[in-house]
């Protein structure tokens, strides 16, 4: 069973969202949060596997609480996708910085909702991953030179291949076809990686590959 909270100060999202998802067999919606406190305060006692957070609260807002969440141990395993609208992008990118999982459109349609949040669950892939390195490349974009990338010497050629690809939105069967060994294996080099890089999640391992300039913008389509 895969436990949501859902964090918006308006109660029509809430409740909208919570019809939708309480509808699945496989999900439930433990709790609800009107603001950022809340969503801190409900997520460190609950730790729900998937937070939805609205990035405009009362309180604090959505990107503060992110942080406040990501940096307490008690959350691992609990993953944030950001609530938002295209005008807000660049605190999307600040957010996927801080270590939310991604970002989900408000007015998505409703088996795209139930996808993101078993797919956010199971960490097994960053949400609307096209618009979402669109998204990355267009403000990392601002950094004219990438720094150094001395916190990739860890890796090995292959798990930098792992990153690069990862960047690029790939699954752990795509990488596995690109890398011609089997997914399992794919699954462990991403382990590895993550591991080595001290990432939370796939999401964080993107923006980590741009900003140390193993992929650079305008390079993906």
């Amino acid at each position: 069973m895969v436990n949501v909270l859902i964090a918006d100060d308006q109660t029509l999202v809430r409740a909208g969202f919570r019809s939708i998802l309480d509808g699945e067999d496989d999900i439930s919606v433990i709790a609800e949060a009107g603001d950022g406190l809340e969503a801190v305060e409900i997520a460190l006692r609950e730790r729900p596997d998937v937070v939805l957070m609205d990035i405009r609260m009362p309180g604090i807002d959505g990107l503060e609480a992110t942080r406040r969440i990501v940096a307490d141990p008690r959350s691992e395993g609990v993953r944030i996708v950001i609530l938002t609208t295209f005008d807000l992008d660049e605190y999307v990118y600040s957010a996927l910085r801080s270590g939310a999982s991604g970002f989900l459109v408000k007015d998505t349609e409703p088996m795209e909702l139930i996808h993101c949040v078993r797919v956010a669950a199971r960490g097994d892939s960053l949400l609307s991953p096209g618009v979402t390195r669109r998204l990355i490349a267009e403000f990392v974009d601002r950094i004219k030179e990438p720094p150094p990338a001395t916190r990739l010497n860890s890796l090995t050629e292959r798990e930098r291949e792992v990153l690069a690809g990862i960047a690029e939105g790939l699954s752990n069967d795509e990488l596995a076809r690109r890398l011609v060994v089997s997914t399992a294996t794919a699954k462990t080099h991403v382990s590895r990686v993550l591991a080595k890089l001290g990432a939370r999640d796939r999401a964080q391992l993107v923006v980590i590959a741009y900003e140390s300039g193993v992929v650079r913008p305008g390079w993906l389509s």
